[in-house]
């Protein structure tokens, strides 16, 4: 068992990009934290924790599929052992599907929602019964998007599940408030991950464009200029954390350089 700790998080899908900057940026702030990513990411999740306890912080590695309920169960108990308590838990893995609705597949449309939704679900539900258990309150932060509040073409499929995840945290914040429990979401734009290269190849071939095209398009619809970074969104994520957000619940922070304006 680690030592005892203030503070301790639990950051799905955070292997790499928006997670991972997730991860060390809460490591800075003085949480323990829990890396938890797919089998297939295990080794870059493994760096994750290097990276944070070379930097002098604690860290610890857990192999997880949000979409499996007993997966994330058996996390969130271990977690809870080796820090004493969870503090924050930061549902942010997600994947992103881009076709048009005549060409989404039921088997898309299932890993989508089973992933994105159900997997915010499951990280609510095992990290707020240990909170309340605990009896001293506690941050549940999902990832959202810029897409939970605007849909958009060939993404059906990611919107739909973007906007459940904004529905059940106003509905979970309403009801965990009384144990002191806030439930707010992040919701990133157009962010340079690997994800949104994955956007831009499927968006350019079946519009027959060059390699990103449909990226460079993005930024010129950004009033900032630029394309969002990880970091961008961990200092979001550091803040909704903090006991600067003791008072927040219930909301959306958009973080995408001025693209939609809430």
């Amino acid at each position: 068992m680690s030592a005892p700790t203030a503070k301790s998080a639990m950051v799905t899908g955070a292997a790499r990009g928006i997670g991972r900057a997730i991860a060390l940026r809460l490591a800075l702030d003085g949480f323990a934290v829990t890396v938890t990513d797919l089998p297939s990411a295990q080794d870059a999740a493994d760096q994750v924790v290097h990276d944070i306890v070379q930097a002098g912080g604690t860290a610890r590695c857990a192999v997880v599929d949000v979409a499996v309920l007993s997966d994330v169960e058996a996390a969130a108990a271990a977690h809870a052992e080796a820090y004493e308590g969870i503090d924050v838990m930061v549902a942010n893995a997600g994947v992103a599907i881009t076709a048009p609705l005549l060409e989404t597949t039921p088997e898309q449309w299932r890993q989508t929602m089973e992933v994105n939704l159900a997997g915010v679900f499951h990280c609510y539900r095992a990290a707020a019964r240990r909170m309340i258990d605990q009896g001293t309150g506690g941050r549940l932060i999902g990832a959202a998007s810029v897409s939970s509040h605007r849909g958009g073409k060939w993404q059906g499929a990611y919107a739909a599940s973007k906007f459940g995840v904004r529905g059940l945290t106003q509905s979970v914040a309403q009801e965990l408030a009384p144990h002191g429990i806030t439930a707010n979401v992040y919701s990133p734009g157009v962010v340079h991950t690997p994800m949104w290269d994955s956007i831009d190849d499927a968006m350019t071939r079946r519009l027959g464009q060059p390699t990103g095209t449909a990226m460079q398009a993005m930024i010129e619809a950004i009033p900032l200029g630029r394309l969002e970074t990880p970091t961008d969104v961990a200092g979001v994520v550091s803040f909704l954390a903090s006991p600067d957000a003791a008072y927040i619940t219930g909301q959306s922070i958009v973080v995408d350089g001025g693209m939609w304006f809430s």
